[in-house]
């Protein structure tokens, strides 16, 4: 099911994931959360913006574990918590967040 940002369209899978990596654009992001009931802030875009740094750099999108230790190295142990993480992704840190950032579906994701 395609999603429509600013007369554009973009392909996703059957899970609502970006199908052409390349194309994303923070629009993007702001449909999906939209879809999810969730309003994007700061908070949500410096855990967004991390993952799409991860990805460039390792090449996979965390799984929830990995994602939480890397946020806690990086950006300190109040925002490197699954607690921190699940009240601003609520659909799961890993999948959710991902998903908005335009990344694949993490490894060991069910």
């Amino acid at each position: 099911m395609p999603i429509e940002v600013n007369g554009k369209s973009f392909e996703t899978d059957e899970e609502g994931y970006l199908v052409n990596l390349a194309e994303w654009e923070p629009g993007i992001a702001e449909v999906m959360a939209k879809q999810d009931e969730l309003e994007l802030n700061d908070e949500h875009w410096e855990i967004i913006n991390f993952l799409r740094e991860y990805y460039d750099e390792y090449q996979i999108a965390p799984a929830v574990r990995v994602l939480t230790k890397a946020v806690g190295k990086k950006l300190g142990k109040d925002k490197g918590n699954s607690k921190y993480l699940y009240s601003l992704f609520p659909y799961g840190p890993g999948k959710q967040a991902c998903r908005f950032a335009g990344l694949p579906k993490p490894t060991g994701c069910i």
